[in-house]
């Protein structure tokens, strides 16, 4: 017998330096996690930072929708969301520059419009300004040169260079509109028509000049342009912003792997590294995107986030896609095996006893006989006694039953005390039966060599007669043949249905199971 003593110590405080460092790495860790989100939200917004421009340019809002000739913008006056422009800080990360020829077309614009506001808005300063023919041949000049310009911008595309071609469209349909009343006319045309004195004069110049500020000015002021780098890529700056967070992550990586494998017997450096093979994506310059999955693990690292029930459903439907695949290749190879030992005689061995290999007896025990005498000890000393009194009524009631039925008691019936007769003697039938089986069965507890070995040879004789006599009615090959056959017409009929169960059914009642054994 062995003895185990369980001491029960109380738990001692930690000390203040380890407690500290404890306290220290938490902190270390939720900076880290959230540093590695705060450079995960800078990639992404990095990654839509050109598709995004135009709002980061204007900060405004607003829906374009074109379905075939009908053209709609949602709302007819763009939503003003940001106060600044993102653009000023930001285009030099992407290497962005003005596209010359619209930043000088616009300039002209910015020109026209200051000699407009001295010749038209304020006459009364004519005089102060000099000769007002000199001021209008220089608004021709101005006319005359932004017409110049509109031809060339529409025969060149500026917008090609940053795939805004788009845009152009839109700015030549919007011209067309305004001056002719259609989109059919030539945008050339109406370039020409509306910066023509004429025309302005017609329909206003501040009119038409605050109508080309709303709605055309932004849209050239979309069009940027970009030099390509020696590598034959587009100028791109950003890793001048991401070195400061690859080097506090490369530190972070370096200190946590040596730390790993430290700690941890029989596991090198290189090993530890692979252990955090996520954190290497903060590392590599490439598909930044995938930052994604560091960042992650390391917020529910850090217990910022909780993913215990995500984890919990993709296991699930992990489960749940390959459950189907493996029932059926598991149940069919166990068929497959059952069908190869009957193949290879294991029958006709297990009932001669004729094993290939010879069978190694561990401990000189019979456990037949052992388990046997073990079952009926159980029986006997545990079952018995339980339920005495339900099998002596058991046997009372079929003893007087029997008696009854009698000719010899039915002719006796009508003596005066004979019921209480039939009484007595069931109640000593009852007990003198259930002690006989009782002292029968109790007898075979006794430790017999003789019941042992005539036990023994019961069972090999009944293996060996039953052996003999399939091998002499020549069934035991049709037999074997027949089960070969019934595995082969279960795996085809039965393992398809099988492996077509409803998996999420059985998850449901794996969770149910789960709560019950929880509660």
């Amino acid at each position: 017998m062995v003895n185990v003593i369980v001491t029960l110590t109380k738990r001692q405080p930690q000390p203040p330096i380890k407690r500290a460092i404890v306290l220290l790495g938490s902190f270390w860790n939720k900076g880290i996690a959230l540093l590695a989100l705060a450079n995960l939200i800078l990639v992404l917004f990095d990654l839509t930072y050109i598709p995004l421009r135009n709002f980061w340019l204007q900060g405004r809002v607003q829906l374009f929708i074109k379905i075939g000739p009908i053209e709609r913008e949602f709302p007819d006056t763009p939503l003003q969301i940001l106060p600044f422009r993102v653009t000023d800080w930001y285009d030099w990360v992407k290497g962005i520059e003005p596209y010359r020829d619209t930043e000088d077309y616009l300039q002209r614009v910015e020109d026209l419009n200051n000699k407009v506001d001295r010749v038209v808005v304020e006459p009364s300063k004519r005089s102060q300004q000099g000769n007002s023919q000199t001021q209008e041949e220089t608004i021709d000049a101005i006319l005359k040169d932004l017409r110049d310009r509109s031809a060339e911008i529409i025969d060149t595309n500026p917008f090609l260079v940053a795939n805004k071609t788009g845009i152009l469209e839109r700015i030549k349909n919007k011209m067309r509109d305004r001056v002719f009343g259609t989109e059919d006319a030539s945008s050339k045309e109406a370039f020409e028509t509306f910066w023509s004195k004429e025309y302005l004069e017609k329909k206003g110049f501040r009119q038409e000049l605050n109508f080309f500020e709303r709605e055309i000015q932004p849209l050239i002021e979309t069009n940027y342009y970009r030099p390509v780098g020696e590598n034959g890529e587009p100028v791109d700056n950003f890793g001048l912003l991401d070195f400061p967070f690859f080097a506090v992550f490369l530190f972070d990586f370096l200190v946590r792997t040596f730390l790993i494998a430290r700690r941890h017997t029989g596991v090198s450096w290189f090993d530890a590294m692979l252990w955090r093979w996520y954190d290497v994506f903060l590392l590599v310059p490439l598909l930044r995107w995938l930052r994604v999955i560091p960042v992650t693990i390391r917020l529910n690292q850090a217990r910022l986030i909780d993913l215990h029930a995500i984890q919990k459903q993709v296991r699930q439907g992990f489960v749940a896609n390959i459950a189907e695949d493996i029932t059926e290749v598991v149940v069919v190879q166990i068929i497959a095996q059952f069908q190869g030992a009957i193949r290879d005689g294991e029958i006709s061995n297990l009932l001669s006893r004729r094993n290939v290999r010879q069978y190694i007896d561990l401990n000189q025990v019979n456990e037949i006989s052992e388990l046997t005498r073990l079952i009926i000890n159980t029986f006997v000393e545990r079952v018995l006694p339980k339920l005495q009194p339900d099998i002596e009524a058991l046997l009372k009631y079929n003893i007087q039953k029997a008696i009854a039925q009698t000719p010899a008691y039915q002719n006796l019936r009508q003596l005066p005390g004979m019921e209480r007769l039939q009484t007595n003697l069931s109640e000593q039938l009852t007990k003198q039966i259930y002690q006989g089986l009782s002292s029968a069965i109790a007898a075979l507890l006794k430790d017999d060599p003789v019941f042992d070995q005539l036990l023994e040879r019961l069972i090999t004789n009944f293996s060996q007669i039953t052996s003999l006599e399939f091998q002499a009615e020549h069934s035991l090959n049709k037999i074997e043949s027949l089960l070969i056959d019934l595995l082969e017409e279960i795996k085809i009929n039965y393992i398809q249905r099988l492996s077509q169960e409803d998996i999420e059914k059985i998850l449901e009642e794996t969770r149910i199971i789960r709560q019950v054994n929880l509660s």
